[in-house]
């Protein structure tokens, strides 16, 4: 078996994982895969269906590899993931130069489909979405000293505005013993950084028993030897515990950096997503944060033009956005998503309102954010080495304070030679726009 294989993942860190434990099936069924779809008998898109231009996305790419396969360029085009999942045949329909569709319950058999496909005998599968696996041998797409581990997946909050829950079904955890022993796994094979993944990080562990596993999990990971840092992505402002706080002030391979989608300010907004709390309860959560992680650096995510915000409710998250000053921010205008209980509630401002908004909010964000790292000039931060650009002899890396793909980067220079993956403390001496500069000092 020497079919070629090009897999295009496409959308968030948790499809990505999905796709490195189709990799490692696929490479250990004998299918050689390559890093162009020019040229693959096969091409695999892993989409993504969570809002309007990740949908887009999607398409376009099913489309490009279309234009590749009348162009003699690829073989046949196989369409999983999200998007697949949520539309199911409708894209054969509306797509009909895609060959086969399958849903993420088939993941598990990636191989046995993939020999469908090429053999011409497979079309559509939609196997129940329980059975998509949560764990197994992954190829790490990720660079060699940072990778993601998912902890969980699926979602029950049931947002309103959200088809995750439809997509990828209810909330399921993996056992705790397993997340270790692949974090060991991974620091084995050269990870120094573990970002832990899920639709909602903390939490985890409490369809295993009721019990939030999150604290526990930490400081187990805490303990593998080799291993530098530990981030959390996804952490919902409901199950902020004072325990999982205390770890993180007393783990000190834990960062203090928590990822905390909030979405609004409005508590009438929030009721609205079916979401709890409102700009108070908010303000005396971040204010609990940094009661215990002094440090602490937040990103978050909100959503304009949601249906019933109007300049009142707009006002309040703007106001709350000034007076709390996050560390990262983004914003997106609100698509309404088919199927979805938002989809059909009153008052939605008009597209280009909820774009002005999204754009107002960034702007203010912008100068909140580029006063923050003026603040950090002068001090040292562990950072960790990334690149090396030979025509200035500097190096590009990320602070503690930064995830990577998502966050700001720091330029630095070094009297030493540096590899990529090094760990080092840097002066931070200037910024340029919004990211900064230093010198290692270790």
């Amino acid at each position: 078996m020497h079919e070629k294989i090009a897999f295009i993942s496409l959308g968030c860190p948790k499809n990505q994982v999905d796709a490195e434990l189709m990799l490692h099936r696929l490479e250990d069924a004998g299918y050689e895969l390559l890093d162009s779809p020019d040229g693959a008998d096969l091409a695999i898109v892993n989409t993504c269906g969570f809002i309007a231009s990740a949908k887009q996305e999607s398409i376009d790419t099913i489309l490009e590899m279309a234009q590749r396969k009348e162009d003699g360029d690829i073989g046949k085009i196989l369409v999983i993931g999200c998007m697949a999942e949520r539309y199911r045949d409708e894209i054969l329909k509306e797509i009909p130069e895609a060959d086969a569709v399958a849903g993420i319950g088939a993941n598990g058999k990636i191989e046995e489909t993939v020999r469908s496909v090429l053999d011409g005998s497979f079309r559509s599968e939609y196997p129940p979405k329980a059975e998509m696996p949560l764990e197994g041998p992954r190829t790490q797409t990720t660079p060699p000293y940072w990778a993601y581990l998912k902890i969980a997946d699926g979602c029950s909050n049931c947002c309103t505005y959200c088809a995750i829950p439809s997509i990828r079904g209810p909330f399921r955890s993996r056992p705790l013993e397993n997340v270790v022993k692949e974090a060991e796994e991974l620091v084995a094979g050269g990870v120094r950084e573990l970002i832990l993944i899920a639709q909602d990080t903390t939490r985890y562990g409490e369809d295993l028993g009721g019990e939030l596993l999150l604290p526990k999990l930490l400081r187990r990971l805490g303990k593998i030897e080799d291993l530098k840092w530990i981030r959390l992505l996804y952490c919902y402002p409901d199950r902020i515990t004072d325990e999982l706080l205390e770890t993180m002030r007393d783990e000190p391979k834990v960062l203090h950096y928590i990822d905390l989608p909030l979405q609004h300010a409005s508590g009438r907004i929030l009721a609205a997503m079916n979401r709890r709390g409102d700009r108070e309860s908010l303000t005396a959560l971040i204010a609990r944060i940094r009661d215990y992680l002094p440090d602490a650096v937040l990103r978050t995510t909100f959503i304009t033009g949601f249906p019933g915000e109007d300049e009142a409710a707009f006002e309040e998250l703007g106001e709350f956005i000034e007076e709390i000053g996050f560390d990262r921010l983004g914003c997106f205008a609100y698509s309404p998503e088919e199927g979805t209980p938002a989809e059909a509630l009153p008052d939605r401002p008009d597209e280009e309102t909820a774009a002005r908004r999204a754009d107002l909010l960034m702007e203010r964000q912008y100068d909140i954010m580029g006063d923050k790292l003026r603040d950090l000039i002068g001090t040292v931060a562990a950072c960790v080495i990334e690149d090396y650009d030979g025509y200035t002899d500097s190096y590009t890396g990320r602070t503690w304070m930064d995830a990577p793909e998502i966050d700001t980067v720091i330029q630095l220079i070094s009297s030493r030679p540096l590899e990529t993956g090094d760990f080092v403390e840097a002066l931070i001496t200037d910024v340029n726009e919004y990211d900064l500069i230093g010198e290692v000092t270790d």
